[in-house]
């Protein structure tokens, strides 16, 4: 199980570029573990079921959280970038607190402590941002 932590941390940073990317291929339509829900965001299977692990119920919950958060799009580029991002990065830290909590191989750790730090400064970037226009974080 122990080597199964940076597998996991590898598919979940998959699925957040997956997810965040609004993108559809030929391939991923007809895919019916794949949704697009109304605010265009793809979503992965990520329905807890019984049998799983805390860590996963953890990660499941994490990507549910950053999709029902994600913001409206304004059509402002920008400002849209900001505000998805600020949600995603919530999502990294939420997800990195789960291998913090649940992952025990020394390396995935690491990472998730250097993700915590980085994603709560860019989040800070991100207000700083969005501040300085007069748009609300």
């Amino acid at each position: 199980m122990m080597g199964r932590s940076p597998i996991l941390l590898s598919l979940a940073a998959a699925l957040f570029v997956t997810a965040c990317s609004g993108e559809r291929d030929e391939a991923s339509t007809g895919n019916a573990a794949m949704q697009m829900p109304e605010n265009g965001m793809m979503t992965v299977g990520t329905t807890p079921a019984p049998g799983d692990s805390p860590a996963t119920r953890g990660y499941k919950q994490s990507m549910n959280d950053m999709m029902a958060n994600m913001p409206a799009f304004t059509g402002e580029p920008d400002e849209d970038f900001m505000r998805q991002m600020k949600v995603h990065h919530g999502s990294a830290i939420a997800m990195a607190q789960t291998e913090l909590e649940r992952g025990t191989d020394p390396e995935a750790r690491e990472l998730a402590e250097k993700i915590i730090g980085e994603q709560r400064a860019e989040i800070a970037q991100i207000d700083a941002w969005l501040a300085a226009r007069k748009k609300t974080p």
